[in-house]
This record gives C-alpha cells, sequence and structure tokens, in this order.
C-alpha cells in the first residue's frame, strides 16, 4: 500500500472549515476512494469523490514534491455530483 503526504495551510484549512464545515483531515480521505474522479484545472487539480463522512466532496489540490497539497474542499453543486455519478456508470 502506498502512503501518501498531504500538506496544507493552517489558516486556509481553518477558513475552509468555517465557510464550508469541512475540514482539510476529512478532505485528505477522498484520495482513498477507488471510484474518485481527478480533473485538470488550468492552475490546479480537482478530485470528486466520497469522503470517510460520506460526503460526497470536491477537493481542489495541486501535487509538489510528492505531496498533494490540499487548497480547498466543500460539498459538489448538483452539476458536480452528476459529472461523478456517469464517470463511475
Amino acid at each position: 500500500m502506498m502512503t501518501t503526504n498531504f500538506e496544507w495551510d493552517k489558516d486556509k484549512a481553518k477558513i475552509n472549515l468555517r465557510k464550508h464545515d469541512i475540514s482539510f483531515n476529512e478532505a485528505k480521505t477522498v484520495f482513498e476512494d477507488t471510484y474518485s474522479l481527478t480533473l485538470d484545472d488550468p492552475t490546479h487539480l480537482l478530485t470528486i469523490s466520497y469522503s470517510s463522512q460520506n460526503r460526497l466532496l470536491l477537493v481542489v489540490h495541486t501535487e509538489r514534491q510528492g505531496k498533494i497539497r490540499i487548497i480547498s474542499a466543500r460539498r459538489v453543486t448538483k452539476h458536480e455530483r452528476k459529472i461523478y455519478e456517469q464517470s463511475n456508470e
């Protein structure tokens, strides 16, 4: 089993928790889901998947020096849910 290392800005993590009620500790669990969907954005990667709390999340992140750096996390929109569901049919 490969170990994945995560990092994030502590202040951004606090803001994200207040704004979206999603901790980055929960957000990192989306990468454990075998059905995760990762999309390329011009500046970031977007991963849609279920967290350990069984919430479908969109996690914005980058990959640097072998680590996943979480930028933000929130619940998906209806449109994003549809994209995720279609990718797993």
